[in-house]
């Protein structure tokens, strides 16, 4: 018998070979879910779907957060990078030369250019955050709140700290823009996602459950780090974001 027909499968292949997984996996790549939606979708029995559910996340192929809006619920997300890491082994796995590697970040331009919308309650930090970020990558990007505040001072310091300045950006309602037509609409916050308004055109929709990073502290000492967290997630969730509409268009 050869070294190779001894070989364990790659984790990933055993973790999402199966095929609900895989659809759940596949949905959850373009916008996090709850249960609910999930058995809709699939068309499979929640207990069934909780379940594989519960197997994504203990391999840490997709992570739970409890809903803003509704504490009974919780979102689901695909952790992106630990998929592409666990897919790039694979390959690996079967022969050195099908070794996976993520592409140069691209930036959009010209007739690839896509109007994105960003939306969170505040519109004071998730979602401009999310605006700045997408804009240094040739993204025509938006942000806008269901109930504005002025743009907190921990979201301009961690994009200045990213060589991104916020400090001339001003808050806005969703109702300015909501006759505007868009290719992504992206809500950021579980409340902005129930009065989330329909746009002109039918655009891509898609939810990231994030946190509202001042609300985890009582001053802005206290409330930097979960600042630095969102900023992080962001930066991980947009360029698969601009793989998505580079793929699409």
């Amino acid at each position: 018998m050869s070294a190779a027909a001894t070989v364990t499968p790659p984790e990933f292949l055993r973790i999402a070979g199966h095929p609900l997984r895989w659809q759940l996996l596949a949905e959850l790549a373009r916008s996090d879910r709850h249960v609910a939606e999930l058995t809709e979708l699939t068309g499979r029995p929640q207990s069934l779907v909780s379940y594989h559910l519960g197997r994504l996340r203990a391999d840490g192929l997709v992570s739970a957060r409890r809903s803003a809006a509704d504490g009974r619920a919780a979102y689901y997300a695909v952790q992106l990078t630990r998929c592409a890491e666990l897919l790039a082994a694979s390959g690996a796995a079967l022969h050195p030369g099908l070794r996976l590697a993520r592409p140069p970040l691209r930036q959009l331009s010209g007739r690839r250019r896509a109007r994105v919308l960003f939306l969170c309650t505040g519109n004071s930090a998730r979602s401009q955050m999310a605006e700045a970020l997408a804009q240094r990558l040739g993204v025509e990007a938006h942000s806008a709140g269901s109930n504005p505040k002025p743009l907190h001072p921990n979201a301009v310091r961690v994009m200045r700290a990213r060589g991104i300045d916020l400090g001339g950006r001003r808050s806005k309602h969703l109702d300015e823009l909501a006759g505007r037509r868009f290719g992504y609409v992206v809500t950021l916050c579980d409340r902005v996602r129930e009065v989330c308004p329909e746009f002109p055109g039918a655009p891509v929709r898609a939810h990231w459950s994030m946190a509202d990073p001042a609300a985890e502290g009582d001053d802005d000492a206290a409330t930097y780090p979960a600042f630095e967290r969102t900023a992080t997630e962001l930066e991980t969730r947009i360029p698969y974001l601009l793989d998505l509409i580079l793929e699409d268009r």
